[in-house]
């Protein structure tokens, strides 16, 4: 909110949570903006987590996108590609975690701003042999969605068995981080429990990022 870039409060969020794996987006690396930093490298050092990234989208020399980090082993890792036509580059990370519990497939992505595009990515990354391959596995979808309308929920997640973890959407409000109107960070699950989920709204969080934070706690069912 106040134009600043202090990665360090982005830390301090992530790590007033304590959390075991962490989905972020619009992730820089190498780019003016922040410092030609390598955000992802930085992150990941100073958590000791694991990470696995996608860049999307080129910013002069760097790039910026999707970065997944557990603090768990990785088992497999795949980056598939959501683009339309000659919209803005969207991708979605495909990754399967051992837990302490057993595998689970974490599928992070940041959809479009098109209702239409939106339900394209979703049937293609539905549709695709990577995501089947490791949808054997209790199966968690989640990151920005850019659904405003909240229209994903009804459509072929759920004709894939997956429940939307964040509903009722007015629970589950997280952008603008300032003054929260819209239900854009979301949460699908299938072949886990959910014990909570929330939205994390707090002096540092409002102020860190143009999203909210959302949490959820789950075991493997």
């Amino acid at each position: 909110r106040d134009r600043r870039y202090r990665l360090e409060r982005i830390i301090d969020a992530i790590e007033a949570e304590n959390p075991d794996i962490v989905c972020l987006q619009e992730v820089d690396r190498l780019v003016r903006r922040s410092r030609h930093d390598d955000q992802p490298r930085l992150l990941a050092r100073h958590l000791r987590f694991h990470a696995v990234f996608q860049a999307n989208v080129r910013v002069g020399a760097g790039t910026y996108g999707n970065l997944l980090l557990t603090r768990f082993p990785v088992a497999s890792r795949h980056r598939l590609s959501l683009r339309l036509g000659s919209k803005k580059p969207r991708g979605a990370q495909l990754v399967v975690i051992e837990s302490p519990e057993g595998p689970i497939h974490v599928v992070h992505t940041h959809l479009g701003l098109a209702e239409k595009e939106r339900q394209w990515q979703i049937d293609r990354l539905l549709d695709h042999a990577l995501f089947r391959s490791g949808a054997l596995h209790p199966t968690l979808v989640v990151g920005d969605f850019n659904d405003w309308r909240d229209t994903l929920r009804s459509g072929a997640l759920a004709a894939e068995g997956f429940r939307q973890v964040t509903s009722p959407p007015s629970a589950f409000r997280s952008f603008p981080a300032w003054l929260p109107l819209g239900s854009l960070d979301k949460a699908f699950a299938r072949g886990v429990e959910i014990g909570h989920a929330r939205v994390v709204r707090t002096s540092l969080t409002r102020v860190a990022s143009d999203h909210l934070p959302l949490v959820v706690d789950f075991h493997l069912a």
